[in-house]
C-alpha cells in the first residue's frame, strides 16, 4: 500500500505511467493522482519556527491542485527563509483514512550560540573575525561556514602566508546551540625563491629586481624573501613604471604578472614581463598662457636644461641609488618635480587656482625614427586669490596675539603658499600645541576666489615641575635638582623659569624670565639672574663662584621675516673657593660687559630640525668704558644647515613621517684682549659635549692650544686646555622619528688655538660615532658614542707620544646638536 510519498516522485510516476501499463501499477498511478488534489495541509518537523509562518510561506490551499511549478515554488520559499536544512513536501494518505494530506515536511537547522577564532598571530585576530559574517542566536547555513573560510585564507594569502590551515571544529552547548570555532595554522609566509623578468628591452633584470620592494630569498638571515601582496601591488603599479619612466620608457607596459606557489616547499616563483616600448629623448620646449610670469622666469625650473645636481642632490642619489637617464633623455620624474616648482611659483604668488597642464608630444623624427617627446606648459592663471580673514581655533589658554605672530600671512594680502606652510611650522615650532597639528584649511568665499584661512590647535600642557636626587661613587657624593618652567606663562608665550643643582663640585641656581613682545609691541626681552658654583677644578686655580645677572632686548630685523637683532648687558662677579688664588678676588672683581647679536633661524621640526638654516653673530664687548676688572673682545659664529633627504610615511603636512636629513653645522669663535685668572670662561675649551665646545670622541677640555692632554676629565682640567681661538665642524646623517626622538650617525672635527692668528682649518682633531636624542622634563638628553681619531697617550717606558684612538661615551643633558 502507498503510504508517504513525495510529490516530486508523484508527478515523475505519473509522467512515466501510461495506460497501457499493467494494473499493479496503474493502482499507483492512481494513488498518484489523489495526492495532486490534497484533501489538507500539515506541517511536521518544525520547533523554532512557527507552523503559522511556514503555511504562510508555503502557500498551499486544501482541494487546490497541485502541479511541478507549484512545487518548485513552495521548496524555494521555505529555503529562502534561511531556517531549515532539508524541505519536502510529502503526500500521506495512511493518517487519516480515505482523506488525502500533503505534509510540510522540514528540518531546522541549528542554531549558533557562540564563535571563536584561535591561533591568529601574523594577521590580527580583528582582521580575521571581520572576514566571518555568522551571527549568534541565527541558524547556521553552511554555505556562510564555508564562504567565512574562504575569506580568511584570502587575508592570508594577501599577507603571503600560503601555506595557512583553517580547520572548523563545532561542539553542542548545553542548551542546544552550536559553538564554532575556526583553529588557524598560520605556517610561515611564502619564500620567494626567484624573481623572473622577461623583457627584450634594454634594462637589466637586476636593476628591475632592484627598484622593487618584493625580493628573493638570498644567504644572509635579514634575506628571508618573505612574500607580501601589497608590496607586489606597489612593485607592478608604481615602482617598476617610475623605473622606466625615469630611464625614458613612458610607454611602457606590464604584460605579464605570476605568482607560481609550491605549497607543498613553501616557495613561490614570481614571473613579471615588460614591454618596454621606445626610449623617447626630449625635444621642443614651450610655455604658453603665462602672463604674471615673463618666459624666461619661468624657464629656469624647466629640468632638462643640463643644469649640474646641487650637493644635496648627489648625497640623495648616493643613498637612494635611483637611476638616472643620460643627458638629453626624457625623464617623466624631472619632469612632474618641474611642474609642481611652477604651481608653487603661482601658489606663492597669490594665484592659488592657477592651472599647468603639461603637454607631452611624441614624435619619430628623421630617417632614422628617433623617438622624441615635444613638450609644452599650457598654464591658464586664473585671477590671484586674496586672504580674507585668519581664524585660530582651538587656543583656550594661548591667546591669539601670540599665536598671530607666527603667521606670515596677512588678511587683505595675496595668498602665499610658502608663507602658509612657514607659519604652519612656526606655530608647530612653539611646542605649545599636540603634534602633529592639522594643516590649515583654506576655503574661497565668492566668485573671485578669495579665502579665509583657519588654523586649528589642541592645547597641551607645556609647564614642568621636577626634582630629583642620586648619590654617586667615587666622591661624587649627594647630589640633587629642582626645577620650575612655564614657557607659556599667562598664555602670552613669556616664559619663566627657575633651576637648583646641587652637589658636592656643583650648587648652581638660575631664574629667567622672557617676554617676546614688550608691552604688545615687536620688542622682546628678557631678564635672568644666576650664582654658578664651577664644577670642574681647573688645575691649582681651584673652583670658582660666579653671580651675575643679565638684561636682553630684541627686535625683528626689517628686511628678514626670520632674523633679529638683540642687544644684551651683562654683570658678574667672581670668587674662588680653593685653590692658589682663593679669597683673591674679594674685591673689585667684575665683568661688566655689553652683547651684540644678530640670528637669522629658518629651520623647522624642531626641536630636533630637518630643514632649514640657522645663522648667529655675537660680539661682546668687556671693560673698557663699562668698567670691571677686565678687558677683552670675544667674537663667535656658529651656522647650521639642513637638508630632507627623504621621508617614510604621510607625505601631506600635519602627518607624521619618519624623516631621514643632512645637516652640517660650523663654530668658530675668537677672543680678543686678557680674560684675566678670574674669568677664564670666556676663553674656550674644546672637547667632549657638556662645558665647552663640542668634539665627541674626546675628554671633556681635553683638545687645548698645546695639542690633546690626555689627563682631563668633566670635573678637573688645567689653566692651559683653555684657549683664545677655535673652530668645530660636524656632519650629520640623522632619522627624526618623532619632535621626542632623534637619531644619528655623525663626524666631528674641531681644534683649540692660543690666538686668531693661529687658527688653521687643516689642522683638526677627527671623530665619528652615532648617538640617541630624547627630549625629557630636565631637558633635551642624548647618548653618543664617538671614535677620536687623533687621541694620543705618552707611553710610560720611553716617555713618547704615540697615537690611542679609542672609543669615548658621552653623556649630555641640555644640549641638542
Amino acid at each position: 500500500m502507498l503510504k508517504r510519498i513525495p510529490l516530486k516522485l508523484v508527478f515523475a510516476a505519473a509522467v512515466l505511467v501510461t495506460g497501457l501499463a499493467p494494473r499493479g501499477v496503474r493502482a499507483q498511478q492512481e494513488s498518484a493522482s489523489r495526492c495532486m488534489t490534497p484533501d489538507s495541509i500539515a506541517v511536521r518537523g518544525n520547533v523554532r519556527v512557527a507552523e503559522s509562518r511556514i503555511r504562510t510561506e508555503a502557500g498551499l490551499q486544501a482541494g487546490a491542485p497541485l502541479n511541478f511549478p507549484a512545487l518548485q515554488r513552495v521548496l524555494k520559499a521555505l529555503y529562502q527563509l534561511g531556517e531549515f536544512d532539508d524541505a519536502q513536501v510529502v503526500c500521506d494518505l495512511e493518517t487519516v483514512p480515505g482523506r488525502v494530506l500533503s505534509v510540510l515536511q522540514v528540518r531546522e537547522r541549528a542554531v549558533l550560540g557562540d564563535l571563536k577564532v584561535v591561533g591568529p598571530d601574523a594577521v590580527s585576530e580583528r582582521s580575521v573575525k571581520d572576514k566571518i559574517d555568522l551571527l549568534i542566536g541565527r541558524p547556521i547555513d553552511p554555505l556562510q561556514v564555508a564562504r567565512a573560510r574562504a575569506r580568511i585564507d584570502s587575508v592570508y594569502e594577501a599577507a603571503g602566508y600560503y601555506l595557512a590551515q583553517i580547520a572548523i571544529d563545532s561542539t553542542t552547548m548545553d542548551d542546544g546551540r552550536i559553538a564554532i570555532t575556526y583553529t588557524i595554522d598560520e605556517g610561515r609566509r611564502l619564500a620567494i625563491s626567484g624573481i623572473d623578468v622577461e623583457s627584450k628591452g634594454e634594462v637589466s633584470e637586476k636593476r628591475v629586481v632592484g627598484a622593487m620592494k618584493t625580493k628573493p630569498e638570498g644567504f644572509w638571515f635579514w634575506r628571508k624573501g618573505e612574500f607580501d601582496e601589497n608590496k607586489f601591488v606597489g612593485d607592478l603599479g608604481e615602482r617598476i613604471p617610475d623605473l622606466y619612466s625615469r630611464l625614458g620608457y613612458v610607454d611602457m607596459r606590464i604584460i605579464k604578472d605570476t605568482l607560481l606557489v609550491d605549497r607543498d616547499r613553501g616557495k613561490g616563483l614570481v614571473q613579471i614581463g615588460i614591454e618596454e616600448g621606445p626610449r623617447f629623448r626630449v625635444g621642443s620646449f614651450e610655455i604658453a598662457g603665462n602672463r604674471r610670469f615673463p618666459t624666461d622666469e619661468l624657464r629656469r625650473f624647466y629640468p632638462f636644461d643640463g643644469q649640474d645636481p646641487t650637493l644635496t642632490q648627489r648625497v640623495k642619489g648616493l643613498i637612494k641609488r635611483e637611476a638616472a637617464a643620460p643627458e638629453g633623455i626624457f625623464d617623466q620624474h624631472k619632469w612632474d618635480d618641474a611642474i609642481e616648482k611652477v604651481n608653487n611659483e603661482y601658489r606663492n604668488n597669490g594665484y592659488l587656482y592657477a592651472q599647468i597642464r603639461p603637454v607631452m608630444d611624441r614624435q619619430f623624427v628623421g630617417e632614422d625614427s628617433v623617438p622624441t617627446v615635444n613638450l609644452r606648459w599650457e598654464i591658464d592663471e586664473r585671477n590671484p586669490a586674496i586672504v580674507n580673514r585668519i581664524e585660530i581655533i582651538g587656543n583656550d589658554f594661548t591667546a591669539d596675539d601670540c599665536i598671530r605672530r607666527q603667521i606670515f600671512l596677512v588678511p587683505g594680502g595675496p595668498f602665499n603658499q610658502a608663507a602658509l606652510i612657514r607659519s604652519y611650522q612656526s606655530i608647530s615650532n612653539m611646542n605649545f600645541f599636540e603634534s602633529p597639528m592639522p594643516f590649515p584649511d583654506y576655503r574661497p568665499i565668492n566668485e573671485q576666489g578669495d579665502v579665509d584661512i583657519v588654523f586649528r590647535v589642541k592645547e597641551k600642557r607645556t609647564g614642568s615641575v621636577n626634582f630629583g636626587a642620586s648619590m654617586g661613587q667615587g666622591g661624587v657624593g649627594f647630589g640633587g635638582f629642582i626645577g620650575l618652567e612655564q614657557p607659556n606663562l599667562f598664555g602670552l608665550c613669556k616664559s619663566g623659569r627657575l633651576n637648583w643643582q646641587y652637589g658636592r663640585y656643583f650648587n648652581d641656581f638660575t631664574a629667567t624670565y622672557t617676554d617676546p613682545a614688550l608691552r604688545g609691541s615687536r620688542l622682546s626681552g628678557a631678564v635672568s639672574a644666576y650664582r654658578t658654583q664651577s664644577r670642574f677644578i681647573v688645575g691649582n686655580l681651584g673652583q670658582n663662584i660666579r653671580t651675575g645677572a643679565q638684561f636682553r632686548l630684541g627686535m625683528p630685523v626689517p628686511w628678514s621675516l626670520f632674523s633679529t637683532f638683540a642687544m644684551s648687558y651683562n654683570g658678574e662677579s667672581a670668587t674662588f673657593t680653593s685653590g692658589q688664588i682663593q679669597n683673591g678676588c674679594t674685591r673689585n672683581c667684575f665683568r661688566s660687559n655689553m652683547g651684540l647679536e644678530y640670528t637669522s633661524d629658518t629651520r623647522i621640526d624642531l626641536p630636533f630640525a630637518t630643514q632649514g638654516s640657522m645663522k648667529t653673530v655675537t660680539a661682546d664687548f668687556s671693560g673698557g668704558p663699562l668698567g670691571g676688572t677686565v678687558n677683552f673682545q670675544r667674537v663667535t659664529t656658529e651656522m647650521r644647515a639642513y637638508s630632507l633627504l627623504g621621508q617614510f610615511g604621510g607625505s601631506n603636512p600635519g602627518s607624521q613621517p619618519l624623516k631621514l636629513t643632512m645637516g652640517l653645522t660650523a663654530r668658530a669663535g675668537s677672543l680678543f684682549g686678557n680674560s684675566g685668572p678670574f674669568f677664564f670662561q670666556q676663553q674656550f675649551a674644546v672637547g667632549g659635549v657638556m662645558f665647552g665646545q663640542m668634539v665627541r670622541g674626546y675628554p671633556e677640555f681635553s683638545i687645548t692650544p698645546n695639542g690633546f692632554d690626555p689627563s682631563t676629565d668633566q670635573y678637573s682640567s688645567q689653566p692651559t686646555s683653555f684657549g683664545n681661538a677655535f673652530m668645530t665642524v660636524t656632519g650629520e646623517i640623522g632619522l627624526r622619528v618623532n619632535q621626542m626622538f632623534y637619531l644619528n650617525v655623525f663626524s666631528d672635527a674641531g681644534n683649540n688655538w692660543g690666538s686668531a692668528r693661529q687658527i688653521n682649518p687643516t689642522r683638526l682633531f677627527r671623530s665619528a660615532g652615532f648617538g640617541v636624542s630624547t627630549v625629557t622634563p630636565l631637558g633635551p638628553l642624548g647618548l653618543d658614542m664617538a671614535y677620536g681619531f687623533d687621541r694620543t697617550k705618552i707611553e710610560v717606558s720611553s716617555g713618547r707620544v704615540v697615537k690611542d684612538p679609542k672609543w669615548q661615551f658621552h653623556f649630555r643633558l641640555g644640549q641638542l646638536f
